[in-house]
């Protein structure tokens, strides 16, 4: 039988942490918070991050500062992230890479799991498998059959080694046991203008960039990257529907905090988040943008981010990329 003192003892220190706990939360945030964008002014994750940002600065009642810290393949900003303080005062604006990061570098200075307390992801964006007028094909199918009957004599474009861009056409050939050749340019940009002049035969575009060359005729799309059709482009079917049965890869965007972040801030956050996602306007500029609504929970993120790990590992593997 426990002692009365030593049951009053344990009462009460259950209930101070108790209390502590909502203590916490509801101080937070007292101070601004910042938001790590682990790439430049401009990109992707970057307008993402500027999209939200000032809805959530309103919620939380403390303004959400951007931090652009671009480089080294986002790992800089994704560093600077993983060592920041446990205390809700840093976030960070994750993309892909955190994830293809590690199967292409030996030496990556953030672990991806044990680093980061996954908040929410916040959006997902496919890409269009296009490929120039000048390519005699119109489906995913007929892609695979022309580049199959000439292995590594086509050649794709990508924004950089390493980049969703590259990644996702690797994927494609490895599912459909193609080889190609990659050309690796410094930026969409600089690649899309190549690809518009015939330069190279495909590519995997994003819609942002991709619709208005589409729509101008200057190049034909063959199929969308996502697991399901996009309500931004309907009419243009998906890569698994259209000759390549499982084949899925998305750019996604997702806000995290540093391991050990208390679980009341996470959960605080978390509903913040979502609830900003869900404005009308907020969904309309995102869906402006190419980008389909998430809004998971903290354990579907870490499980996705799992998953993201494993595949892009395997997409390494399968495409003979050696880690730097």
């Amino acid at each position: 039988m426990i002692p009365t003192n030593i049951a009053r003892l344990a009462c009460t220190a259950l209930a101070a942490a108790a209390a502590g706990a909502a203590f916490a939360q509801a101080g937070y945030p007292s101070k601004p918070v910042r938001m790590v964008v682990p790439s430049s002014a401009g990109g992707g994750t970057d307008i993402v991050a500027r999209i939200i940002a000032p809805e959530l600065s309103k919620r939380l009642g403390q303004q959400v500062v951007i931090d652009n810290r671009p480089g080294a393949g986002t790992m800089i900003g994704i560093e600077v992230a993983a060592k920041s303080p446990a205390d809700g005062y840093t976030l960070l604006m994750g993309l892909s890479t955190l994830a293809i990061n590690s199967a292409l570098y030996k030496k990556v200075p953030y672990d991806p799991q044990r680093d980061f307390a996954p908040i929410t992801q916040a959006v997902s964006s496919a890409s269009i498998i296009v490929v120039h007028p000048s390519v005699p094909v119109h489906s995913v199918k007929a892609l695979i059959a022309f580049a199959r009957a000439r292995q590594g004599q086509l050649n794709y474009a990508s924004a950089g080694t390493g980049t969703y861009p590259h990644m996702t056409m690797e994927l494609f050939l490895s599912m459909a046991k193609l080889r190609m050749v990659h050309i690796p340019y410094k930026g969409t940009g600089p690649a899309m203008i190549d690809m518009v002049a015939g330069q190279v035969a495909t590519m995997a575009a994003t819609i942002l960039t991709g619709m208005p060359q589409i729509r101008a005729g200057r190049l034909r799309p063959l199929g969308i990257t996502s697991a399901a059709r996009s309500p931004i482009v309907p009419d243009i079917p998906t890569v698994a529907e259209a000759g390549l049965p499982g084949f899925e890869s998305v750019q996604w965007y997702g806000v995290l905090a540093p391991a050990r972040t208390p679980k009341d801030i996470i959960t605080r956050l978390h509903d913040e988040v979502t609830r900003v996602l869900q404005q009308p306007e907020i969904k309309e500029r995102l869906a402006g943008d190419g980008a389909d609504l998430v809004g998971s929970t903290p354990e579907e993120f870490t499980r996705y981010i799992q998953s993201e790990l494993t595949k892009w590992a395997k997409v390494a593997r399968d495409a003979g990329i050696q880690p730097e």
